[in-house]
Order: C-alpha cells, then structure tokens, then sequence
C-alpha cells in the first residue's frame, strides 16, 4: 500500500489540499485561509471516536481513530472533517490540478 496520500480540500472560495505522509505520520495542510488551515491541523492531531459501517448500513460500531498513524486511518478521519471544520474534502477533484491552480 502507497505510503502517502495527497487530497483536495476546500474551504468557502478557497482551494488547497492535505498532503499526509504515512513514514513520518505526519501531514501539511496547504491552503491559503488561515482558519481552515487552522481547524484542520487541530482536527488531525486528535482521535476521534467514528462510528463505522460493517455488514449492514445498520451495523456501525464506534472505533477510536488516530488520524495520523496510517493511510487507512487519515482517509477514514477525513470522512469527517467537513463535520468538524466546515472544511471540505474534495475526493473527486484532481488534487495535483489543485496543487498547480489552488483558486477558483
């Protein structure tokens, strides 16, 4: 499995992504809003405790996750972040268009 993960992320008119670097748990948040960048940090450096779905969109169990300590982890983390920080993440934009034009 690929040891890092780059996503867009967004914020009101603001664009920007999250590289997450899974050798130095560690990853850099890269967008020009200062609160963004800001609550998203803070929101990756705490665990949190995420409800996941198993057999049946009925069968969830809460498991504690550390968004830092895996590939696996961070993504999961993020499906939650917009929840917390008002930050989206945008799975579905090329994240290296992002990295090269981050403004709408």
């Amino acid at each position: 499995m690929e040891n890092k993960f780059s996503v867009a992320i967004s914020f009101g008119h603001d664009l920007g992504w999250i590289d997450y670097d899974g050798d130095s748990r560690s990853a850099v948040v890269n967008i020009k809003n200062d609160e963004a960048k800001s609550l998203t940090e803070k929101y990756l450096a705490e665990k949190h405790s995420i409800k996941v779905p198993h057999e049946t969109l009925m069968d969830f169990t809460a498991e504690e996750v550390e968004p830092l300590a895996d590939v696996k982890s961070f993504k999961l983390a993020l499906t939650r972040l917009w929840n917390a920080t008002k930050v989206h993440v945008d799975w579905s934009r090329p994240v290296d268009y992002v990295k090269q034009h981050p403004s709408y």
